[in-house]
């Protein structure tokens, strides 16, 4: 426990400095950004939060170097697929903190928003583009000894159903349903189908990968050691990051129907939930840039943007 909670405790303080830079960068001068152009979910895009500014972002995923077009949406994590986007906005200068879970249409424009207690840290919009879902930082909860938990919730877009956090999941170890009253979700990642989805379950100092069906509502624990899982477009593979040491992740493969993980070539520290960018091809936020590595171990990384965190791949 007590190392689940100094890792817990080390990324909810980059959290928060990253929610100060995000208002510190809100506050600047206005002469200092670009004009805001107006971005649309077009095939081909790599949008990603230009950190600079703290605004969506995109380049095409053919010239990642090329001149970005800078939106004026701010956001300080941002998913996409298909025709649907989510924004999760941590509100400046309010204690506890709030989030603001804005959902997208195809155009960027707002179709649907939760004002939600927390901070920002993952977001993900299910491959069909009808379930958009996130983990926020939460203070407050009776088991949390360091005064945090997350929380995972979701929602539908085409019936406007709300989860507010998927806690009382069943999951189970074999035929056994666990339970302990320090149960985490965080990182959720759906299948192309929009029933069956992941997740990182963390209870009594451990982290354990989940999958679970929506339409059931139920899950099983498939393995310990997974963190962020990302669910390959082939749903075959999960990307994720295991924990190495304190506050340390690494990056890797898990094939599902072989158990089989392979590292990958990024040999720095990761605090980030990947992104598949296609079946060989992994994204991710480290250093103010998006990097992409090989899938299957093999190569070395490369920086596609910098300056640029929450990268989204529109297919």
């Amino acid at each position: 426990m007590k190392r689940l909670l100094i890792a817990l405790l080390g990324s909810v303080l980059l959290v928060g400095a990253a929610v100060v830079f995000t208002v510190a960068a809100r506050q600047g001068s206005a002469t200092d950004e670009p004009a805001a152009e107006q971005l649309t979910l077009a095939p081909g895009q790599l949008l990603f939060r230009d950190t600079g500014t703290g605004r969506v972002a995109s380049v095409p995923v053919s010239d990642p170097g090329g001149p970005r077009r800078v939106s004026g949406l701010e956001c300080d994590r941002f998913a996409v697929a298909r025709r649907t986007a989510v924004c999760l906005t941590a509100r400046p200068g309010v204690l506890p903190a709030v989030t603001d879970v804005r959902v997208l249409d195809a155009n960027l424009a707002v179709r649907h928003q939760e004002s939600l207690p927390g901070a920002p840290s993952r977001a993900r919009v299910s491959p069909d583009g009808k379930i958009v879902h996130w983990t926020l930082f939460v203070t407050g909860d009776s088991y949390a000894a360091t005064g945090f938990s997350t929380r995972s919730g979701l929602y539908e877009v085409e019936t406007g159903r709300l989860v507010k956090t998927i806690e009382e999941l069943p999951v189970y170890t074999g035929d056994r349903r666990y339970f302990a009253a320090d149960v985490n979700y965080w990182g959720t990642t759906f299948a192309p189908d929009g029933t069956r989805f992941y997740a990182t379950l963390g209870s009594r100092g451990k982290t354990y990968l989940v999958e679970a069906d929506y339409a059931r509502y139920q899950g099983k624990v498939v393995r310990e050691n997974v963190e962020c899982p990302s669910l390959s477009p082939d749903g075959t593979r999960v990307a994720f990051k295991k924990r190495v040491s304190d506050g340390v992740w690494r990056l890797a493969v898990l094939d599902l129907a072989t158990l089989e993980e392979t590292e990958l070539a990024e040999t720095r520290g990761v605090d980030d939930q990947a992104l598949w960018q296609d079946d060989t091809t992994v994204l991710y936020g480290l250093d103010d840039g998006v990097w992409a590595v090989p899938a299957d171990g093999t190569g070395g990384s490369r920086r596609l943007a910098e300056h640029a965190a929450s990268p989204a791949v529109t297919g």
